[in-house]
C-alpha cells in the first residue's frame, strides 16, 4: 500500500477504555440521582461523543442536563478514568513499525484531545504520533477528519483505522481509505455494513495490510 498518514481511532483500537468509561459514565449518573448503565449498554456506545452515549442511556436531554452530566463525566474521568485504559497486546509493536518504516501517525478519536494525548503519553507512545486530533460535544468524527483534510492531511495517501461504523462512515465521507479492526467494540457485522476497504482481526495482520 502506498499510504503516508495512517490515523488511528483510540477507544477500541489503540487501547480498551471500557473500566474507565464504565465507571466514568457511572459516576456522573448517580450524581444527578440516575439508574446506574448497564455493561451491555456502554459497551454498545463506546466510539461515539459523550453526547450521544448519555442520550442512548437516558434518552433526550437538555443541554443543562447534559454539559452537567459531561462535567461530572470528565471530573472523574480526567483524574481517575483515563488510568484504567488498557493497551491492546501488538498495538506498540506496530505503532513503532509503522513510525519506523516512514508513515506520519495520527490519533482521530472522538475523546477530547488533551485526555487522549494523557492515555497516548501513559503508554510511551506520544513520541511516534504526529498530531493527537480529538472531538468534543456535538463533533462528529467525519467532523474531525474533514477539518484535518482541510488543514493539508492529503485525503488520497490516508488510512482511517477504526473499530466502529463511525470511523468507517467518516473516512468514507471524506473520501480517506478504511480499514476496520474488530478486536474492539463493534464485530464484523457492523463493519461490514459501513463498507471499509479492508477488515482485520490482529493487530500482525493490520501491520501487514499498512507495510
Amino acid at each position: 500500500m502506498t499510504w503516508r498518514t495512517v490515523l488511528f481511532d483510540l477507544d477500541g483500537t489503540i487501547s480498551n477504555p471500557f473500566d474507565g468509561i464504565f465507571n466514568s459514565i457511572n459516576h456522573a449518573l448517580e450524581g444527578f440521582g440516575y439508574e446506574h448503565a448497564t455493561t451491555a449498554q456502554v459497551h454498545a456506545m463506546i466510539g461515539p461523543p459523550l453526547n450521544e452515549i448519555f442520550e442512548s442511556i437516558l434518552g433526550p436531554l437538555n443541554e443543562r442536563r447534559m454539559i452537567e452530566l459531561i462535567d461530572r463525566y470528565r471530573d472523574r474521568y480526567a483524574s481517575t478514568g483515563y488510568t484504567e485504559n488498557v493497551i491492546y497486546d501488538g498495538m506498540p509493536e506496530i505503532i513503532r513499525q509503522l513510525y519506523a518504516s516512514g508513515c506520519r501517525l495520527g490519533v482521530c478519536t472522538s475523546k477530547r484531545a488533551d485526555y487522549a494525548a494523557k492515555i497516548i503519553a501513559m503508554f510511551g507512545l506520544d513520541g511516534f504520533f504526529d498530531f493527537v486530533d480529538g472531538g468534543d460535544v456535538h463533533i462528529r468524527k467525519y467532523m474531525q477528519i474533514e477539518r484535518l483534510v482541510a488543514n493539508g492531511v492529503d485525503a488520497a495517501t490516508t488510512v482511517m483505522i477504526g473499530d466502529r461504523a463511525v470511523d468507517i462512515d467518516a473516512a468514507k465521507r471524506n473520501e480517506v481509505a478504511a480499514i476496520g479492526v474488530i478486536w474492539g467494540f463493534g464485530d464484523r457485522a457492523e463493519l461490514e455494513n459501513a463498507g471499509p476497504d479492508h477488515i482485520v482481526d490482529s493487530p500482525q495482520k493490520l501491520l501487514e495490510l499498512l507495510i
